[in-house]
């Protein structure tokens, strides 16, 4: 049962996604712009047959393949060490619900939705999946740095010391 609490949260990721995308489809033109905050923040109607930065541009089958398996990892560690790390967990589940949304996208309308754009340092247009991958991401990089390290350190002194 602990491991539902993950599984929920990428669930949670993939409607929000998924809703907001629909919304995108019905509500707005392609490539249309919707100011939230001039020159700051602007909703717009984006595809992305692509990577990130649109990099690797049509290569559906290869996303498609790539997500499947990264998916069945994640789904199966997260079952398998629904007891372990938690911060990893928390990170795979959202990596989990990113990868999901995006890949329904490829699946249905063979392009990834995008409407999140932030004009005042011109990055690219994403999506509330894209932004569940990079927390994840995010969250692995932390727990690397500031926790995961110390933890190998401190079991390789405790086996140095029954040497």
């Amino acid at each position: 049962m602990k491991a539902l609490r993950y599984y929920i949260l990428a669930v949670i990721v993939i409607v929000c996604d998924q809703w907001s995308k629909w919304i995108v489809l019905t509500e707005m033109s392609l490539y249309e712009s919707i100011k939230v905050w001039e020159d700051v923040f602007h909703f717009t109607s984006s595809r992305n047959r692509g990577a990130a930065f649109g990099i690797l541009q049509d290569q559906r089958w290869l996303f498609l393949v790539v997500t499947a398996v990264v998916v069945i990892f994640l789904i199966g560690y997260l079952w398998r060490y629904r007891e372990g790390n938690k911060l990893v967990l928390w990170a795979f589940a959202l990596v989990l619900g990113g990868a999901v949304g995006n890949f329904i996208d490829r699946v249905r309308l063979g392009e990834v939705v995008d409407f999140l754009h932030f004009k005042l340092v011109d990055f690219p247009i994403f999506n509330i999946a894209d932004s569940a991958i990079v927390i994840g991401v995010g969250l692995l990089l932390i727990d690397t740095l500031f926790f995961s390290s110390s933890d190998a350190n401190e079991k390789l002194a405790e086996a140095g010391e029954k040497q």
